[in-house]
């Protein structure tokens, strides 16, 4: 690994350590209504699949809270609940089996509200995030610093904290989320210098799949190479499941863990002859579903395609109307072009059986 990873304090949520050197673990959030158990559990089935290690709910009301018990009596995730404004429904969501809270210890109700959370979550041994946003600022930060910048953003959350720590709570993940990409870093890395709580990273609000992607990658792909951060989401306005494989590419650019299929493919130019982004798309599809951490290459011509495609677990390398069939550097044979999809996808699957689970 290229670099070093900051060392942090390590909590749980349900079974999935964070911080202390524990993977970085993926996260997403339910777009369901909490209050329908069967649509939500159906969602946090489909985030599992994709690689999903911690879903989080929205919590607006006492029934979303209380609709924690069957949820997570059946996820197969670690849930976290997200509340904002009332401490009675983080005392239900955790009562009801919550995993971990997502708060604002600054906006749920004073100083009384926050002995309750915090004696809820000591007595069923559940972390809080502590959640400084941009957009939710208190004011006298925002007078004092000029606006929502990096330092506001650390003093905020700091000042959460330490309503936590007085309270002899110390099982704190922190988030510093802003939809600046470059103030998003800034007030990261300006936490990460004097304090070793985990951290939970993000760009909110950061927009649609391509929108958001790009911004998600250069922020948190950013501080993922500086070694910051125990736990991320992708925050996009698109299928929460795209949130997750995003957020799996991102790890395996950073080369911090591998899971699914790393596809190589060139940009197409002139010199490619067979319909190379139609074959890139179907095959996208296809490879969503396998886990085994693979390397393929779908390359359009002889320039790079027979090296890109040689060096991968299974490759193909176009050519007039047809592909060359690569696995491990071996050719394997030449395939027309309306049979390579199928008989790349079964190499494929045969390279994916050789790994465990």
């Amino acid at each position: 690994m290229p670099f070093t990873r900051q060392t942090t304090r390590q909590i749980k949520l349900g079974k999935v350590p964070v911080g202390g050197g524990a993977p970085v673990a993926v996260q997403s959030m339910t777009s369901t209504d909490t209050r329908d158990p069967a649509a939500t559990l159906a969602q946090i089935q489909r985030l599992a699949q994709a690689g999903c290690e911690v879903a989080r709910c929205a919590v607006p009301d006492m029934a979303a809270a209380q609709a924690f018990a069957p949820i997570c009596r059946q996820s197969p995730l670690p849930v976290v609940a997200d509340i904002h404004f009332d401490a009675a429904l983080a005392v239900a969501a955790v009562e009801n089996g919550a995993a971990g809270l997502r708060i604002n210890p600054g906006n749920i109700g004073g100083e009384a509200a926050v002995q309750r959370v915090v004696e809820a979550a000591k007595a069923h041994r559940v972390p809080i995030r502590v959640g400084a946003n941009s957009g939710s600022l208190p004011k006298d930060l925002l007078a004092k610093h000029g606006g929502p910048c990096p330092a506001a953003l650390v003093e905020a959350a700091l000042r959460h904290v330490r309503l936590l720590e007085r309270r002899g709570f110390y099982d704190i993940k922190v988030s510093l989320k802003s939809s600046s990409v470059l103030d998003t870093i800034a007030a990261y890395r300006l936490f990460a210098q004097d304090h070793d709580l985990p951290t939970h990273l993000g760009v909110t609000e950061a927009g649609g799949l391509l929108a958001g992607t790009v911004k998600s990658a250069l922020g948190i792909g950013a501080l993922l190479l500086d070694g910051i951060g125990d736990t991320f989401r992708v925050s996009l306005t698109a299928d929460p499941v795209r949130e997750v494989e995003v957020a799996w590419h991102l790890l395996r650019a950073c080369g911090l863990r591998k899971r699914g299929v790393e596809i190589i493919s060139c940009p197409t130019c002139g010199r490619t002859e067979i319909d190379l982004i139609g074959l890139v798309e179907a095959a996208e599809k296809e490879l969503a579903f396998i886990q085994a951490p693979l390397t393929v290459a779908i390359m359009g011509c002889v320039v790079n395609g027979p090296g890109e495609a040689s060096h991968a677990d299974v490759g193909v390398a176009g050519g007039r109307g047809q592909g060359v069939l690569f696995a491990k550097g071996r050719v394997i044979r030449k395939v027309p072009e309306a049979d390579l999809l199928s008989a790349f996808m079964a190499e494929v699957r045969r390279a994916a059986e050789r790994f465990p689970g």
